[in-house]
């Protein structure tokens, strides 16, 4: 191992298992040496320079030649690119290829994290020149063969930080149906910003804009798909300038049901440009000081609460998963250090936009799929066959009277988050639910959306921000024209997505066979297709990483000036080697490590998600309220320590050993003491669709159920 690095390909052998029955191998050959730039602090040590790589992943330190430095100074965050690999006698060898700047420069987490997974962050010079030939505005010729709305009072609905407005609404009462047989309905009309007529397929700019694939949001700072230009301007559907957008345009029935869609090129110009916390707050008192303000607009807006109302019918029907969970938002200082962190609310001004959204992507799918035309389906799958063994356990064994089929239904997990949302430990038993599914991916063969209880679901709603929307754009232009939209053929992504290539590939090969036939060769268009839904999907990947290790970043450096101080939380997690631990007034996760939990024997049950004393009976179980005291940051590692406080702990003990001898005397226990809790997560979730991210934990296993397994807590090793 000492002559590879992180992200190298290797042939490995596997020569023995170890005590767990977990293979044990050795490297063989090195296939492929990974051209993945490092980055880390330089250090001057006797003399010698060296780089200490950021990522820990990285196990050896980067030697520097003093000719290659550049102009780094000692301490300094840089980025390395090695000139000789690591042998197994030899350090590897670099140079210094950029300088960030001091590791306590504002941004510098930002910085690091693009480069650390290798996100795009500079547009090409032929993308700037490109985007500075586009027209300012809107110009006349742009207006031809497009349906003019801009007299409907469409209006956009984001955040107060929101910056693109990518959809915009309008919602009125309609008759559906013709004469006496007509019932009464709404008329929804979901524009979104037409950033196809701007980004020609092969142009500079869509090679860029398929290269980032996705935006990727950090506190304070967002790297777009699209140029400025586009992203803010002349795409961006801002107030009270004209714009150009496809619709779709929807009659809505009074049960929720899309009795009628049809999509169209149009110019729009929005009335209004609304943010969630005022529209919440008309729609609350229409004879309030917010409503105030926009006395035209409120009419226009009951009518999209009503709709909303009728759609959430439908939701209920089918079965949708909706889960009610704790979004965190960070807020920083002009330094980019944070504040503080608090939790976001869902109004219903967001849920109305979420639910208007979800009708337009569903009928974007259909109108694909109407059309037999090839596209990308956002596509997520129900539960594996280990989670839902995994998942049943635990339903048994916190007295939980309902479980899941083989096959289950959004609906059997909808109906146990309805029957135990009155219990004290709801949240955690929606956080299993929530593990037990799969990531949602992009895919041209349509398997359904599992969570939200689609046939057939895409994205069609943020183009500004997401190529596959931009992707589903041209499609549906293509089948308006009765043309074929011709996708490139695109490379494959690279070896660092090859589990979920394996996964694109096994799951597309499955679907477009014949039941009981053998999967069929795929078309040349078909494979262009996969392979723009693997790559969109592992770049979507990509860019929750990066801002996942933003926020651990920021939240490590935040809890350095917390060291020592005692804090409330719950467990959130358990595992074998410790409990992790959410504080209650500041949303951060930390590790309680075993070792801080006593002299002990501690079993993992995997089951019951809880650490028990062999010798005391104590307990440490999802959900279990605890007092911790801030031990340790490691800001490299992103990684906050907590120890536990010594009362909490024999509170606990005397806790567990009660509901013990309740369990051996037979007395009929209460909720509470049946009840084994999880912790919500807390991860960030933009709409109901993208549930399936939020769910990912890499501190569960894919296997079965394995016995208890028997952990001793040591004496704390010295750390260095």
């Amino acid at each position: 191992m000492r002559a590879v690095l992180h992200k190298d390909r290797v042939k490995a052998r596997v020569v023995r298992s170890d005590r767990k029955g977990r293979p044990e191998g050795r490297v063989v050959e090195i296939v492929e040496r990974s051209s993945q730039v490092i980055i880390g602090r330089l250090l001057c040590e006797s003399g010698i320079w060296i780089v200490a790589p950021e990522d820990k992943r990285y196990g050896q330190d980067v030697m520097i030649p003093k000719t290659a430095t550049g102009a780094a100074k000692p301490g300094q965050v840089v980025v390395v690119e090695l000139t000789e690999p690591p042998a197994l006698f030899g350090q590897p060898v670099g140079r210094v290829k950029e300088v960030l700047g001091e590791v306590d420069d504002p941004g510098m987490e930002i910085e690091i994290a693009v480069r650390k997974y290798d996100v795009p962050h500079e547009f090409s010079e032929a993308c700037i020149a490109l985007a500075r030939a586009l027209p300012d505005r809107v110009r006349p010729e742009d207006k031809r063969q497009r349906v003019d709305l801009t007299d409907i009072p469409l209006v956009t609905i984001d955040g107060e930080d929101a910056r693109d407005f990518d959809d915009a609404v309008y919602c009125e009462p309609a008759k559906i149906g013709k004469g006496k047989a007509a019932v009464p309905g709404w008329r929804l009309l979901v524009a979104i910003a037409d950033v196809s007529q701007y980004v020609a397929t092969g142009s500079a700019i869509d090679i860029d804009a398929y290269d980032r694939a996705t935006s990727v949001y950090f506190p304070r700072r967002v790297i777009p798909m699209l140029p400025e230009k586009l992203s803010n301007g002349l795409c961006s559907l801002n107030p009270e300038v004209d714009r150009l957008c496809m619709v779709c345009d929807m009659l809505v029935s009074a049960d929720g049901d899309v009795a009628a869609y049809q999509f169209y090129p149009a110019v729009m110009w929005s009335h209004a440009r609304f943010t969630y916390t005022e529209v919440a707050a008309i729609l609350a008192n229409t004879r309030g000081p917010e409503a105030a303000k926009r006395k035209e607009r409120i009419a226009d807006l009951m009518n999209l609460h009503d709709v909303y109302r009728a759609l959430l019918k439908s939701r209920e029907r089918r079965g949708a998963v909706d889960f009610e969970t704790v979004e965190t938002q960070i807020v920083c200082d002009e330094a980019g250090h944070i504040e503080k962190i608090i939790p976001r609310t869902r109004n219903d001004a967001h849920k109305l936009i979420e639910e208007a959204m979800l009708a337009a992507n569903v009928c974007s799918a259909d109108f694909i799929s109407q059309g037999k035309h090839a596209g990308l389906f956002r596509v997520h799958e129900g539960p594996t066959p280990e989670k839902i063994e995994i998942l049943r356990n635990f339903l048994k064994v916190s007295g939980i009277g309902l479980g899941v089929s083989d096959d289950p239904t959004p609906s059997e997990f909808q109906a146990i988050a309805k029957a135990t949302k009155e219990r004290p430990d709801a949240q955690q038993i929606q956080t299993m639910l929530l593990r037990s599914m799969q990531q949602a991916i992009y895919t041209p063969v349509n398997s359904g959306h599992f969570g939200l209880a689609f046939e057939a679901y895409t994205h069609f709603t943020s183009p500004i921000r997401r190529y596959p929307d931009l992707l589903v754009h041209r499609v549906i232009k293509a089948i308006l024209a009765k043309t074929r939209y011709q996708l490139p053929i695109l490379p494959r992504p690279g070896e660092q997505h090859a589990k979920l290539a394996r996964r694109l590939d096994k799951n597309l090969a499955s679907r477009v066979a014949e039941p009981g036939q053998k999967p069929r060769k795929l078309s040349a268009d078909m494979q262009a297709w996969q392979a723009a839904g693997l790559h969109c999907s592992a770049n979507e990947r990509r860019a929750d990483e990066a801002s996942r290790d933003v926020e651990a970043w920021l939240k490590c450096k935040y809890m350095r000036e917390h060291l020592g101080e005692e804090y409330s939380g719950v467990v959130s997690a358990v595992t074998s080697f410790g409990i992790f631990v959410t504080l209650d007034a500041m949303y951060v996760e930390g590790l309680v490590h075993i070792t801080e939990l006593g002299g002990e024997y501690y079993r993992f049950d995997e089951a019951r998600q809880e650490l028990r004393g062999e010798r005391t009976g104590l307990r440490y179980a999802l959900g279990t309220r605890v007092r911790v005291q801030v031990s340790r940051v490691d800001l490299d590692g992103r990684r906050i320590d907590f120890r536990l406080m010594p009362d909490d702990a024999g509170q606990m003990g005397r806790m567990s050993k009660d509901r013990e001898l309740t369990r051996e005397s037979g007395e009929k226990r209460s909720p509470e003491d049946r009840i084994d809790g999880v912790a919500a997560g807390g991860r960030k979730q933009k709409n109901a669709e993208s549930l399936p991210r939020a769910v990912q934990s890499k501190r569960t296993t894919g296997s079965k159920v394995a016995a208890p397994a028997k952990v001793k807590a040591r004496k704390p090793r010295r750390r260095s």
